[in-house]
């Protein structure tokens, strides 16, 4: 790879790694993704006490940050159909409907795994 391409590659992740911290920035306005934070505030340094190895460690972990995941994305979606318009249109409910249920399997999911590692 030449010098120019490698300094232009290593910019582009640069700012990109920026956007990300913008996208978390504008994240924490809405109230869900905060209360989701929250949560995982206190939940995670709780897994390292009821871990009993590491990869139930990693799944109580990881089962948080899919919640989190897909609260952004949930998120994202509603934030650009809401660009699009503000009329109500059954195309933009379904859509916003189908991002929530994401978010409503990824709780379930980690309600789950917290529940197998914590009776177990």
């Amino acid at each position: 790879i030449q010098m120019h391409k490698l300094y232009k590659e290593i910019k582009r992740m640069i700012l990109a790694f920026g956007y990300s911290f913008e996208g978390l920035k504008a994240a924490l306005s809405e109230c869900a993704f905060c209360l989701e934070v929250l949560v995982s505030i206190i939940a995670i340094p709780l897994a390292f006490f009821i871990a009993n190895n590491p990869a139930e460690l990693a799944l109580l972990i990881s089962s948080l940050f899919l919640v989190m995941i897909m609260e952004l994305l949930n998120t994202a979606v509603e934030t650009a159909i809401n660009r699009i318009s503000l009329e109500i249109h059954p195309l933009s409910k379904k859509a916003k409907d189908i991002a929530s249920a994401a978010v409503l399997l990824s709780i379930i999911n980690a309600a789950i795994i917290w529940s197998v590692v914590l009776w177990s």
